[in-house]
């Protein structure tokens, strides 16, 4: 190789590149669900909604987000309006666990997770507490 010729290109630089493109991708798709998700429950007058943020805290999804509905109805219709809203944007596959009894149902929509509750049934399981994070390291005493 002499001085004057360009050293060749090399892969890793475009490989590095696509795969920050295809996370930045799938950022903006995880945002763009949990902006649904918010929309959707606020639609239907969901009750102390929280959004707790999950990445690099665990690695089932990236938000989780808790709700409360005032009966066991309110409670179902919310998490079939959300699945069928979710599914009509064609935003992921979701899954639903406990409509029957409606107490507490769960919507997994891959990167964000839903509980929706009645309040009593969220009160006693408290999943706010469980996902707090401390804001401040505990201080040690020497």
């Amino acid at each position: 190789m002499s001085p004057t010729t360009p050293a060749a290109p090399t892969a890793k630089a475009p490989a590095k590149d696509r795969a920050a493109a295809a996370r930045a991708a799938s950022d903006a798709a995880v945002a763009e669900l949990h902006a649904l998700v918010l929309a959707s429950l606020d639609d239907d007058q969901a009750i102390e909604l929280v959004t707790i943020p999950l990445a690099g805290k665990s690695s089932i999804a990236d938000h989780m987000v808790i709700a409360s509905g005032r009966s066991t109805r309110h409670v179902a219709a919310m998490a079939n309006k959300l699945a069928e809203r979710i599914k009509r944007e064609g935003k992921r596959n979701v899954r639903i666990e406990g409509l029957p009894t409606a107490d507490w149902v769960l919507v997994d929509a891959d990167d964000v997770i839903i509980h929706l509750f009645r309040p009593e049934v969220r009160s006693f399981y408290n999943l706010e507490r469980m996902w707090q994070v401390e804001d401040a390291p505990a201080e040690s005493t020497h």
